[in-house]
């Protein structure tokens, strides 16, 4: 595995990113989770929500069962107005039923997910209705920690790169001008799309 700083020179031949990330002064490290089925439930959860509310509403809902975790079968157990009650939406009440229905049914273990493609994940998670090819990048990109994911449909890394490099393209065309300029970050652009959403911080 290579490390980070040499990681970073491949972005060298990208001047416009490599001299933004230099100048953050910041190292990004992986955040592996073996536990798929647990950081897919997070994830729904703490869709289009903000930070502070997730916290909130992820707490009461682990807070539901024994030792904090929602097994699949007590969670499926739960009346839907409970779930509700805990500020889960109608929807995010069913999909989280939907993930533990499946991980029941199918193997969601991280071994068995290491050995597919990226793309064969995303085929096989978005199985689940409410889980989206969105929601699995991110599954892709932080607990399973693949290097080479780019979610070019997320609002964040679309802001952050317009900004960047001066793109005022919108729709087909913005995501073409942005997968022309990943293709140079080709085999980390999830590491220089985890930069890109620090760099909105800035």
């Amino acid at each position: 595995m290579n490390s980070h700083q040499e990681i970073l020179k491949h972005f060298r031949a990208d001047e416009t990113l490599f001299q933004a990330i230099s100048a953050l002064n910041y190292e990004i490290r992986p955040e592996l989770d073996i536990d798929i089925y647990h950081s897919l439930l997070s994830s729904i959860v703490s869709q289009q929500l903000s930070t502070k509310v997730v916290k909130v509403i992820w707490k009461r809902f682990t807070d539901l069962f024994p030792d904090s975790y929602p097994g699949a079968e007590i969670l499926l157990a739960k009346e839907h107005e409970v779930l509700r009650g805990i500020g889960l939406s109608n929807s995010k009440a069913n999909y989280v039923k939907n993930v533990a229905e499946f991980s029941l049914e199918n193997d969601m273990s991280f071994d068995y997910l290491q050995q597919m493609s990226d793309n064969e994940i995303i085929d096989y998670l978005t199985q689940i209705k409410g889980v989206g090819k969105w929601t699995v990048q991110m599954i892709l990109m932080f607990p399973m920690d693949r290097p080479n994911v780019f979610p070019v449909d997320d609002l964040g890394i679309q802001n952050s790169m317009k900004k960047l490099y001066g793109i005022e393209l919108e729709k087909k065309e913005l995501k073409n001008k942005m997968n022309e300029i990943s293709d140079g970050w080709i085999p980390y652009r999830t590491l220089a799309s985890k930069y890109l959403w620090k760099l909105l911080d800035v």
